[in-house]
């Protein structure tokens, strides 16, 4: 599946377009990421470290003063010997062999790159831009110029500024498990993602919507059809496009999304790390 990586990627190769850099390639952002997440992994052992040592500062006082309490309480009371304090104990992190093992690493694959604006007020988010290829791509590759075309070359949109990069979200979509459907209507709401195709009075068509936006839009099976029909370029009558011959594969994607603070966080860590 997609990872933060991959994300991470992306943001770093369209920043470093935008503000004429260099970008790193994604086998440096891997190792820098796995770097990155044991130095704050010891970063919070450490705090852990230094909270269990005040702790244990704080105990010798706290029975001092529940002994100091049992002294004087009613002959109804527990003796102090038998009395207990229930103190707060830090539980050790998660040992990752109790988790599930990773997946095989994914080197190629279709993909699509995802530009969304996230609203400062709402955290609601806005396409700025989308485009992916269903040929198979060396990931270091597709997503360096995915990342670029989608930002810049979305012809439904603007080009993306540097001033915007603040705004903006990135989602990187691997897609899978490509089938012919049986009819137009084999496929589920939120699983699949569609490709169309068809002829109509001589012209041919196609388009195609990922796995999350039936999903996300409400749409019925029959809206999502008609509503991909009209992204081909489709002017038919909307209650005719039953008549048109639909040739309609499905698939599946497997995304991760990342907002533009996380990515600063990481490459400003990356750059001390760098520097030191």
């Amino acid at each position: 599946m997609a990872t933060v990586e991959h994300c991470l990627y992306c943001f770093d190769t369209l920043a470093a377009y935008l503000e004429s850099r260099k970008s790193m390639s994604l086998k440096e952002i891997e190792t820098s990421w796995d770097e990155y997440n044991q130095d704050v992994d010891a970063g919070a052992g450490q705090n852990e470290a230094s909270k269990s040592e005040s702790l244990e500062k704080r105990i010798p006082a706290l029975r001092r003063v529940t002994n100091s309490d049992d002294s004087t309480t009613s002959g109804s009371a527990s003796p102090s010997s038998g009395s207990t304090m229930s103190l707060p104990v830090e539980t050790p992190a998660t040992s990752t062999d109790s988790l599930p093992s990773a997946g095989p690493v994914i080197t190629e694959s279709p993909l699509f790159v995802t530009w969304n604006t996230v609203s400062s007020r709402t955290g609601n988010t806005s396409l700025r831009g989308c485009i992916g290829t269903f040929e198979g791509q060396e990931l270091d590759e597709g997503l360096s110029s995915y990342a670029i075309t989608s930002a810049i070359h979305d012809m439904r949109f603007d080009p993306i500024s540097k001033r915007e990069l603040p705004s903006l979200e990135v989602a990187v979509t691997l897609l899978t498990d490509f089938e012919d459907c049986d009819d137009t209507m084999d496929w589920e709401i939120g699983t699949h993602g569609l490709r169309i195709s068809f002829t109509d009075r001589g012209r041919r068509y196609g388009a195609t919507y990922l796995p999350d936006v039936a999903e996300e839009q409400g749409w019925t099976k029959e809206e999502t059809l008609v509503s991909l029909m009209r992204k081909a370029g489709w002017v038919g009558k909307k209650d005719k496009w039953q008549a048109v011959d639909l040739k309609v594969v499905r698939y599946q994607g497997r995304k991760k999304s990342l907002q533009y603070p996380e990515y600063k966080h990481w490459r400003d860590w990356a750059e001390r790390k760098s520097e030191a």
